[in-house]
C-alpha cells in the first residue's frame, strides 16, 4: 500500500514557505557581507533547511540572491509610493524620496544596507526604485519644477550621491536627519532650483515613513 500523499495545497504551502526562509536568510547574510563570501551551507542553516533546498527553489545561489535584492529593492520603492502618495508638489515628492532614503539606516537598516552593497546595480531593476526615481525626475521636470537635460544623468547622479550619504549616515545614524536633508538641498539646487525655494522645499513636513511594507 503506497504511503499518504500530501494535498497539493499544502505541498505548495510548504514550498512557499521554504522559499521565503531562503530569501529571509539570503537579505539577513547580505546585509552584513559580500556575496562571495556568504556559502550555501550557512545560507540553509540559517534558513534551517536541507542543503539541497535551495535547489529546489533556485538555479543557484546567485539567482537567490538576485531575488533577495529584487525583494528589498521592491519593498523600498512600495515604502516611498505610499508615503509620498499624497504629495502634489512633484519636487517636494523628488526631495521628499531622497530624505526618506537618506533616513534608511536609522528606518529600515536591512533595506539601507543592501541597497549600499548592490551600488548603482539598483538602478536597473525593473520594478525597484531606479524607475519610479526616473519618473518622479521626469514629472518634476515636465511641470517646470526641475531642470534636467538628460533625465538618465540625473537619476545616476542622485543614486550615486544617495549611495555616498548612506555610507556616512550609516556610520553616524544620529546625523541622519541632517545628511539626508542636506543632500535633498543640494539635489534640488543641482536641477536649478534656487537656494531659498529648495530649503523651503525641504523644510517641509516629512511623510510618516509605514511601519509596515506594503505585501
Amino acid at each position: 500500500m503506497g504511503g499518504v500523499v500530501e494535498p497539493a495545497n499544502r505541498q505548495g504551502r510548504r514550498k512557499a514557505r521554504t522559499r521565503a526562509a531562503l530569501v529571509g536568510a539570503a537579505r539577513q547574510l547580505l546585509s552584513t557581507r559580500h556575496p562571495a563570501e556568504i556559502s550555501i551551507q550557512e545560507i540553509t542553516d540559517l534558513a534551517d533547511v536541507g542543503f539541497g533546498s535551495l535547489y529546489g527553489h533556485f538555479q543557484s545561489k546567485t539567482e537567490l540572491f538576485e531575488v533577495a535584492v529584487a525583494e528589498v529593492l521592491d519593498e523600498h520603492g512600495a515604502l516611498l509610493e505610499v508615503a509620498l502618495a499624497d504629495i502634489e508638489d512633484p519636487a517636494e515628492v523628488f526631495a521628499a524620496g531622497v530624505r526618506l532614503t537618506g533616513r534608511l539606516p536609522r528606518s529600515y537598516p536591512q533595506i539601507a544596507e543592501i541597497t549600499m552593497r548592490t551600488g548603482l546595480d539598483y538602478l536597473h531593476s525593473p520594478s525597484g526604485i531606479g524607475p519610479r526615481a526616473l519618473r518622479d525626475l521626469e514629472r518634476a521636470h515636465a511641470a517646470g519644477r526641475l531642470r534636467l537635460e538628460d533625465p538618465e544623468l540625473a537619476l545616476h547622479c542622485t543614486a550615486g550621491s544617495l549611495i555616498a550619504a548612506l555610507h556616512l549616515v550609516s556610520r553616524d545614524p544620529q546625523q541622519a536627519d541632517r545628511i539626508a536633508d542636506e543632500l535633498a538641498v543640494t539635489m534640488l539646487r543641482m536641477f536649478g532650483m534656487d537656494d531659498g525655494e529648495a530649503r523651503e522645499v525641504v523644510g517641509r513636513p516629512l511623510p510618516t515613513v509605514p511601519q509596515d511594507l506594503p505585501a
